[in-house]
Protein backbone atom coordinates (compact mmCIF):
# COMPACT_ATOMS: atom_id res chain seq x y z
CA UNK A 1 0.00 0.00 0.00
CA UNK A 2 1.48 3.69 -0.66
CA UNK A 3 2.58 5.74 2.14
CA UNK A 4 -0.35 8.43 0.99
CA UNK A 5 -3.01 7.86 -1.27
CA UNK A 6 -4.82 11.03 -1.65
CA UNK A 7 -7.83 10.88 -4.47
CA UNK A 8 -10.00 13.77 -5.75
CA UNK A 9 -8.42 16.16 -3.49
CA UNK A 10 -9.93 19.76 -3.50
CA UNK A 11 -8.29 22.94 -2.21
CA UNK A 12 -11.02 26.43 -2.61
CA UNK A 13 -9.84 29.47 -0.91
CA UNK A 14 -12.84 32.30 -0.74
CA UNK A 15 -11.20 35.79 -0.52
CA UNK A 16 -14.80 37.64 -0.44
CA UNK A 17 -18.30 37.37 -1.63
CA UNK A 18 -16.40 37.19 -5.57
CA UNK A 19 -13.30 35.88 -5.54
CA UNK A 20 -12.56 32.14 -5.05
CA UNK A 21 -9.46 30.99 -5.85
CA UNK A 22 -9.53 26.93 -7.04
CA UNK A 23 -5.97 26.10 -6.07
CA UNK A 24 -6.88 22.63 -6.36
CA UNK A 25 -9.08 20.79 -9.21
CA UNK A 26 -9.52 17.00 -7.91
CA UNK A 27 -5.89 16.05 -7.56
CA UNK A 28 -5.17 12.79 -7.64
CA UNK A 29 -1.57 10.94 -6.26
CA UNK A 30 0.08 8.34 -4.45
CA UNK A 31 3.62 8.07 -3.14
CA UNK A 32 5.61 4.93 -2.20
CA UNK A 33 7.53 4.54 1.11
CA UNK A 34 10.88 5.15 0.29
CA UNK A 35 10.60 7.27 -2.69
CA UNK A 36 12.17 10.88 -3.23
CA UNK A 37 9.79 12.46 -5.47
CA UNK A 38 9.64 16.51 -6.53
CA UNK A 39 6.20 18.21 -7.48
CA UNK A 40 7.12 20.89 -10.09
CA UNK A 41 5.48 22.97 -12.14
CA UNK A 42 4.81 26.63 -12.85
CA UNK A 43 4.05 29.29 -9.82
CA UNK A 44 0.43 29.39 -8.38
CA UNK A 45 -0.28 25.74 -10.23
CA UNK A 46 -0.98 24.30 -6.40
CA UNK A 47 2.18 22.53 -6.04
CA UNK A 48 2.78 23.85 -2.01
CA UNK A 49 -1.20 23.64 -1.25
CA UNK A 50 -0.49 20.11 -1.76
CA UNK A 51 2.08 19.72 -0.12
CA UNK A 52 0.67 21.46 3.03
CA UNK A 53 -2.43 19.21 2.47
CA UNK A 54 -0.09 16.04 2.58
CA UNK A 55 1.30 17.47 5.43
CA UNK A 56 -1.82 17.98 7.39
CA UNK A 57 -1.46 21.83 7.75
CA UNK A 58 -4.64 22.31 6.10
CA UNK A 59 -7.36 20.11 5.66
CA UNK A 60 -8.80 19.69 2.15
CA UNK A 61 -12.09 20.84 1.08
CA UNK A 62 -15.27 18.96 0.43
CA UNK A 63 -16.74 20.25 -2.66
CA UNK A 64 -19.67 17.99 -2.33
CA UNK A 65 -17.57 15.11 -2.08
CA UNK A 66 -15.31 13.22 0.01
CA UNK A 67 -11.87 13.44 -1.01
CA UNK A 68 -9.61 10.62 -0.14
CA UNK A 69 -6.34 11.32 2.30
CA UNK A 70 -4.86 8.27 3.94
CA UNK A 71 -1.05 8.25 5.60
CA UNK A 72 0.05 4.91 6.53
CA UNK A 73 -3.43 3.54 5.69
CA UNK A 74 -5.00 5.63 7.79
CA UNK A 75 -8.03 7.97 7.10
CA UNK A 76 -6.42 11.66 7.65
CA UNK A 77 -9.65 13.52 7.03
CA UNK A 78 -11.42 12.57 9.76
CA UNK A 79 -8.89 12.99 12.82
CA UNK A 80 -9.10 15.72 15.30
CA UNK A 81 -6.76 18.88 15.46
CA UNK A 82 -4.95 17.35 18.25
CA UNK A 83 -4.20 13.84 16.33
CA UNK A 84 -3.15 16.06 13.32
CA UNK A 85 -0.78 18.35 15.37
CA UNK A 86 0.60 15.26 17.07
CA UNK A 87 1.40 13.00 13.40
CA UNK A 88 2.88 16.22 12.23
CA UNK A 89 5.28 16.42 15.43
CA UNK A 90 6.14 12.56 15.47
CA UNK A 91 5.54 11.08 11.96
CA UNK A 92 6.61 13.71 9.60
CA UNK A 93 9.52 16.76 9.32
CA UNK A 94 9.63 20.05 7.05
CA UNK A 95 11.72 22.04 5.79
CA UNK A 96 10.77 25.23 4.31
CA UNK A 97 12.60 28.09 2.08
CA UNK A 98 12.72 30.67 4.56
CA UNK A 99 14.04 27.95 7.12
CA UNK A 100 12.04 29.16 9.89
CA UNK A 101 14.62 29.14 12.73
CA UNK A 102 13.95 31.27 15.75
CA UNK A 103 16.54 34.03 16.16
CA UNK A 104 16.98 34.09 19.77
CA UNK A 105 17.43 30.40 19.66
CA UNK A 106 21.10 28.61 18.85
CA UNK A 107 20.98 25.88 16.46
CA UNK A 108 20.93 23.14 18.73
CA UNK A 109 18.05 24.78 20.63
CA UNK A 110 16.10 25.51 17.21
CA UNK A 111 16.39 21.89 16.75
CA UNK A 112 15.69 20.14 20.38
CA UNK A 113 12.61 22.38 19.86
CA UNK A 114 10.65 20.02 17.53
CA UNK A 115 11.42 16.85 19.76
CA UNK A 116 9.89 18.89 22.51
CA UNK A 117 7.62 19.26 20.71
CA UNK A 118 6.96 15.36 20.32
CA UNK A 119 7.50 14.82 23.98
CA UNK A 120 10.59 14.06 24.51
CA UNK A 121 11.90 15.61 28.06
CA UNK A 122 14.53 18.85 27.59
CA UNK A 123 17.84 16.63 28.40
CA UNK A 124 16.86 13.79 25.79
CA UNK A 125 15.95 16.53 23.74
CA UNK A 126 19.20 18.22 23.25
CA UNK A 127 20.84 14.78 22.73
CA UNK A 128 18.53 14.34 19.83
CA UNK A 129 19.37 17.28 18.40
CA UNK A 130 23.00 17.23 18.40
CA UNK A 131 23.17 14.00 17.19
CA UNK A 132 20.71 15.18 14.22
CA UNK A 133 22.97 18.47 13.72
CA UNK A 134 26.12 15.91 13.56
CA UNK A 135 24.07 14.11 10.71
CA UNK A 136 24.15 17.45 8.53
CA UNK A 137 27.87 18.33 9.81
CA UNK A 138 26.66 20.95 12.10
CA UNK A 139 27.93 19.75 15.21
CA UNK A 140 30.79 22.47 15.67
CA UNK A 141 28.20 25.24 15.31
CA UNK A 142 25.18 24.04 17.67
CA UNK A 143 26.14 26.83 19.90
CA UNK A 144 25.51 29.35 16.57
CA UNK A 145 22.37 31.80 16.29
CA UNK A 146 20.49 31.60 12.99
CA UNK A 147 22.68 34.76 12.48
CA UNK A 148 25.79 33.88 13.16
CA UNK A 149 25.23 31.05 10.42
CA UNK A 150 25.11 31.16 6.43
CA UNK A 151 22.19 30.48 4.28
CA UNK A 152 23.24 26.93 3.34
CA UNK A 153 24.06 26.54 7.53
CA UNK A 154 21.06 27.48 8.24
CA UNK A 155 18.65 25.31 6.18
CA UNK A 156 21.18 22.47 7.27
CA UNK A 157 20.04 23.17 10.40
CA UNK A 158 16.16 23.45 9.22
CA UNK A 159 17.08 19.81 7.73
CA UNK A 160 18.44 18.27 11.11
CA UNK A 161 15.41 20.14 12.86
CA UNK A 162 13.26 18.04 10.26
CA UNK A 163 15.31 14.45 11.34
CA UNK A 164 15.35 15.18 14.72
CA UNK A 165 12.31 13.00 15.64
CA UNK A 166 13.59 9.95 12.86
CA UNK A 167 10.25 10.82 10.63
CA UNK A 168 9.28 8.02 7.80
CA UNK A 169 7.79 11.52 5.92
CA UNK A 170 10.23 14.63 5.07
CA UNK A 171 8.20 17.78 3.05
CA UNK A 172 10.21 20.23 1.79
CA UNK A 173 8.75 23.40 0.40
CA UNK A 174 11.28 25.07 -2.31
CA UNK A 175 14.25 23.68 -0.12
CA UNK A 176 17.18 25.26 -2.16
CA UNK A 177 15.41 28.67 -3.06
CA UNK A 178 17.17 31.04 -0.90
CA UNK A 179 20.47 29.17 -1.81
CA UNK A 180 22.96 29.58 -4.15
CA UNK A 181 24.56 26.86 -6.58
CA UNK A 182 26.86 25.10 -4.42
CA UNK A 183 24.77 24.91 -1.30
CA UNK A 184 21.43 23.65 -3.34
CA UNK A 185 23.66 21.18 -4.20
CA UNK A 186 25.09 20.26 -0.44
CA UNK A 187 21.70 20.22 0.90
CA UNK A 188 20.36 17.95 -2.12
CA UNK A 189 23.09 15.65 -1.46
CA UNK A 190 22.09 15.62 2.08
CA UNK A 191 18.89 15.09 1.47
CA UNK A 192 19.57 11.97 -1.13
CA UNK A 193 21.37 10.30 1.52
CA UNK A 194 19.01 10.43 4.42
CA UNK A 195 16.74 9.07 1.31
CA UNK A 196 18.86 6.12 0.81
CA UNK A 197 20.60 5.52 4.27
CA UNK A 198 18.01 6.21 6.76
CA UNK A 199 14.71 5.12 4.10
CA UNK A 200 12.94 8.43 4.67
CA UNK A 201 10.56 9.03 2.43
CA UNK A 202 10.90 12.53 0.58
CA UNK A 203 8.36 14.86 -0.84
CA UNK A 204 9.69 18.34 -2.04
CA UNK A 205 8.37 21.13 -3.81
CA UNK A 206 10.51 22.72 -6.25
CA UNK A 207 10.62 25.28 -9.51
CA UNK A 208 14.62 24.12 -10.14
CA UNK A 209 15.02 21.54 -12.91
CA UNK A 210 18.23 20.20 -11.29
CA UNK A 211 16.59 19.41 -7.70
CA UNK A 212 13.32 17.96 -10.02
CA UNK A 213 16.48 15.63 -11.74
CA UNK A 214 17.81 14.48 -8.03
CA UNK A 215 14.69 12.93 -7.64
CA UNK A 216 13.40 9.32 -8.50
CA UNK A 217 9.79 10.95 -9.35
CA UNK A 218 8.71 14.18 -10.98
CA UNK A 219 4.89 15.08 -10.43
CA UNK A 220 3.96 18.05 -12.70
CA UNK A 221 1.23 19.68 -11.58
CA UNK A 222 -0.62 23.11 -13.45
CA UNK A 223 -3.69 25.15 -12.97
CA UNK A 224 -4.37 23.13 -9.33
CA UNK A 225 -4.25 19.49 -11.21
CA UNK A 226 -1.75 16.92 -11.53
CA UNK A 227 -0.86 16.27 -15.43
CA UNK A 228 2.20 13.69 -15.19
CA UNK A 229 3.29 11.43 -12.72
Amino acid sequence: MPLIDAMDVHKTYRLGRSNVVRALQGVNMSLESGEMVAIMGPSGCGKSTLMHIVGLLQPPSTNGTKPVLKYRERDMTTLSDRERTRIRATEMGFVFQAFNLVSTLNAVENVALAAEYAGQPKPKAKASALDALGLVGLAERAGHRPMELSGGEQQRVAIARALVNRPGLILADEPTGNLDSANSKEVMELLRRFNREQKQTILLVTHDPEVGKACSRIITMRDGKVTAV
